[in-house]
């Protein structure tokens, strides 16, 4: 449990977030760092972040979890998908085994946080989700592990006639606790990872789902269960068995990834053929045969081909359309058609927003996301002792965010070896370019809040690389005093310069 909050206090780092990100970081802090004081602020009542906000039926990774788990504790099962329940605890177990669970202050929303130089320090307002009384924590060091979306709500679009219909409507993001789908007709709108795992979970139980898509994703299938770690558990010890996963996956994800920007028809090929040999001849290819290159949107994964064998099941059908209009009963396409249906499910994606919609302020200028560009895809330009953990879009989010928290270990032990208060990286001879630190996928959700997103400039370390071994090298091994970091030093040197 937490311990109560002194407002006095200044610690050495404030983490706002205990998701996947926010509990990696204080696990690493806890290891690297362990003279630092720290604390971590969680709007929610509970670890986990997305884990803990998305229960709809069937939620499960879209990434294989050796990957997506720790590379300090890596995951120990044979799943390859793996439910979000497990992954719950999973992270609340890796929190208690680092003794970070105590760190952590539940029910506390981040408002505004603003940075003096003069006293080298962010102070933050923080609100109490319970009673609304404010907070200030005060921090030298600053990490958001906020995500890229809101929690508020998910996107829905402005569905014409929404208001006549008389079923049920749900998004994934807030799926209500009382939603019962037994036995009822069901529409699920979406073609993306949520879609395609709400319809294989749910249509066991419903009278008949359809999923609804404008246009087809990309869709992959994995075993449920590493074969290769099973058998080699018999005779390796478990940490070599899923170390050696974990390393084959992630060269196997950035083979995928590499050829599909070098060879995109081929690997399209690939992949329809794959969909074809499972989906069955009653089902029309269209459905799953993209307009886009792979990769240009994110890679959708079902575990054992689940998605085909429902939809060759008579309770699941898929259906590329246009929306006209609501009915009363269900929803009219653009061709005419008319889907009855008793609820209807809108996985229609995400509301992106950067830094957790903080306000951020730096000697009293307030901060624009979009106005800076991003710095080793970690820090911001010119933003003084702040680092964003974010996560990779092409392959597992853990993967960058573990090397950025090693990467912040890294540059505050520099900070406390050579006496600085301060580091904040300037760009001397880099320029912004017209591109967001997401804009290698053309997802709609990335195109709606593109002109929100942090910028990437025109060379390194302004550029988001996109691949784990070039931002291992480039967080892990290169210098951290690489002559675009400005340092300051500590106040009582300054103040002792100054007099001199």
């Amino acid at each position: 449990m937490a311990q109560d909050h002194n407002e006095s206090e200044v610690l050495d780092v404030l983490i706002i977030g205990a998701g996947i990100s926010g509990i990696g970081m204080a696990c690493h802090l806890r290891e690297e760092c362990p003279d630092q004081s720290f604390a971590i602020l969680e709007r929610r009542q509970a670890i986990g972040g997305t884990w803990d906000l998305f229960r709809y039926p069937g939620i499960r990774s879209d990434s294989d979890m050796f990957t997506f788990g720790y590379r300090f504790r890596p995951w120990q099962e044979p799943k390859t998908l793996s439910d979000g329940e497990s992954i719950r605890e999973y992270m609340v177990d890796t929190a208690r085994e680092y003794d970070v669970e105590d760190r952590i202050h539940f029910g506390l929303t981040t408002r505004r946080a603003a940075w003096s130089s003069d006293e080298a320090c962010w102070t933050l307002t923080v609100e109490n989700e319970a009673g609304g009384a404010t907070q200030t924590w005060r921090a030298r060091y600053l990490v958001l592990c906020t995500g890229y979306y809101r929690y508020d709500a998910g996107h829905t679009p402005d569905f014409p006639g929404i208001e006549r219909f008389q079923g049920r409507f749900a998004h994934p993001q807030q799926w209500p606790e009382d939603l019962d789908y037994r036995n009822k007709k069901v529409v699920v709108i979406g073609s993306g990872a949520t879609a395609i795992t709400l319809v294989p979970a749910m249509a066991e139980e419903v009278a008949h789902i359809t999923m609804l898509q404008r246009s087809p994703s990309y869709v992959l299938s994995l075993p449920a269960v590493d074969r290769i770690s099973q058998t080699l558990k018999r005779w390796l010890p478990d940490n070599w068995v899923f170390g050696m996963a974990r390393k084959r996956n992630i060269h196997v994800q950035r083979l995928i990834y590499a050829a599909s920007q070098k060879y995109p028809k081929l690997v399209r090929r690939l992949l329809l053929a794959s969909v074809r040999r499972q989906v069955g001849k009653d089902v029309d290819m269209r459905h799953f045969s993209p307009s886009y290159n792979p990769w240009d949107e994110r890679l959708c994964v079902v575990p054992n081909g689940d998605l085909f064998k429902t939809l060759r099941t008579d309770k699941a059908d898929i259906v590329t359309e246009h929306i006209d209009t609501f009915t009363e009963n269900g929803i009219q396409l653009k061709s005419g058609q008319t889907l009855d249906a008793d609820i209807v499910i809108s996985a229609t994606g995400l509301n992106m927003q950067m830094l957790g919609g903080i306000d951020i302020v730096v000697d009293g200028a307030s901060q624009t996301p979009s106005e800076h560009m991003t710095y080793k895809g970690v820090l911001l330009e010119d933003m003084p002792n702040a680092a964003m953990i974010f996560g990779y879009t092409n392959a597992s989010w853990t993967l960058k965010a573990d090397i950025s928290a090693a990467y912040v270990c890294r540059l505050l032990k520099h900070m406390a070896a050579k006496g600085y208060s301060s580091a904040t990286p300037h760009a001397r001879d880099a320029q912004a370019v017209d591109e967001s630190i997401m804009d290698a996928l053309n997802s709609n959700y990335v195109k709606r809040a593109s002109h929100k997103l942090p910028r990437q400039g025109d060379k390194a370390p302004w550029r988001v690389l996109h691949h784990y071994s070039r931002d291992h090298d480039m967080l892990i091994d290169e210098p951290i005093d690489d002559g675009v970091l400005e340092f300051d030093a500590a106040s009582e040197q300054r103040q002792r310069r100054d007099a001199a």
